[in-house]
């Protein structure tokens, strides 16, 4: 298990094995694992090297395992401040390379062919983001949405920026609104455009994945490094969410703000009280009463009072 934070498999057994007698000698330890006493200080000094034990100054020297859970998360960010390097070194690598070489065209846009293949890229994509992801969301849905929400929450927690605007039809798959509450919950920055043109992920600036097709699910996407397409699919990005209106408006109370988002959403009355568990009645006396309020005479005017009263600014 540990092998993949730099632990050889040898060393793993006689740290599992201390787990179970800390305090015990290394002549205890070779006994236990019946191997050389000299062979066992080898693998004590590189335990020790790498954090998982410490030894006493007493004679004979003890052996004191370092709880599991705080040696692996510190071997964990050594191996991933080691991969961060080595991302930047490829950087300089990349610019080493001869102009006609970095910008053929093979090299700044590739086809990934296959429904697992797309997923699994998005999964390494998402993986090497170390501080902003943005995310144009509307089905289908290449990857399976638990697997990729769970991905998403684990950036939240390592600091991640992510931005996120979800379309009309995100929101309307079971579970859709539930989930981009969720998200907004759990930090993401969230918001809503009645037109999202397709999918999309920008990760770091680096790189962007976007399905080959708008309306199907088909098995092709495209990876766009670092170039001109790269900058116009990040702009296009922060073009709509100028335009967007914030998932969780601030200013309201929990029932208007599911209200606003949907109705911002170009979502009807029979929609929106499936969405909120009202009846299409009680749906429609909510929204002329937050039409009266804002002293407005439609819904479209109802959301530009909302906006210049900023009952519609981010959280």
């Amino acid at each position: 298990m540990l092998e993949s934070v730099g632990v050889e498999p040898p060393d793993e057994a006689a740290y599992r094995a201390l787990l179970t007698a800390p305090g015990c000698t290394v002549a205890d330890l070779a006994k236990r694992l019946a191997r050389d006493e000299h062979d066992v200080w080898a693998t004590v000094g590189r335990l020790e090297k790498l954090g998982l034990l410490t030894t006493t100054t007493e004679q004979p020297v003890r052996l004191l395992p370092t709880r599991p859970d705080v040696a692996v998360d510190a071997l964990v960010a050594v191996r991933r401040a080691e991969l961060d390097r080595v991302r930047a070194e490829a950087r300089v690598l990349v610019s080493e390379l001869r102009a006609e070489e970095r910008h053929r065209p093979e090299n700044l846009v590739e086809v990934i062919v296959g429904q697992e293949a797309i997923a699994a890229r998005f999964a390494r994509l998402l993986d090497q983001t170390r501080e902003q992801l943005l995310v144009l969301d509307r089905p289908p849905y290449a990857a399976e949405i638990e697997k990729s929400d769970a991905s998403v929450r684990d950036l939240l927690r390592e600091g991640v920026v992510i931005r996120g605007i979800y379309s009309p039809d995100s929101l309307d798959v079971p579970g859709g609104i539930d989930e981009a509450y969720s998200a907004a919950d759990a930090g993401e920055s969230s918001r809503v455009h009645p037109r999202v043109p397709m999918k999309l992920a920008v990760f770091d600036r680096t790189a962007a994945l976007l399905p080959l097709a708008v309306e199907e699910l088909v098995d092709s996407a495209l990876v766009v490094h670092p170039c001109a397409l790269l900058d116009a699919l990040t702009e296009m990005f922060w073009l709509l969410w100028d335009q967007a209106v914030p998932v969780v408006p601030a200013s309201l109370d929990p029932l208007e703000a599911r209200l606003m988002t949907l109705l911002a959403a170009g979502f009807k009355d029979d929609a929106i009280a499936r969405h909120l568990a009202l009846s299409s009645r009680t749906v429609g006396r909510r929204v002329a009463e937050l039409m009266d309020t804002l002293g407005a005479r439609t819904r479209f005017q109802a959301g530009i009072h909302a906006q210049r009263r900023h009952l519609l600014d981010d959280a």
